[in-house]
């Protein structure tokens, strides 16, 4: 396993919305950031293609 570099790390960012619109399947990203800069979860505006529109995408554990 390799050590991580640095403050940066990986976090997973699952959409909001469609857990809330019962359409089957879940919209997911990977995305990296800073834990020394942003210690607390993010929240991003992505594509869901499912839904085909933008939506918030918040960071899970």
């Amino acid at each position: 396993m390799a050590k991580a570099k640095g403050n940066r790390i990986q976090v997973i960012l699952e959409c909001t919305e469609h857990k809330t619109s019962g359409m089957p399947g879940t919209s997911r990203y990977i995305s990296t950031k800073n834990r020394k800069n942003t210690p607390d979860r993010i929240e991003l505006k992505k594509y869901n293609a499912i839904l085909k529109k933008y939506t918030v995408h918040k960071e899970i554990k």
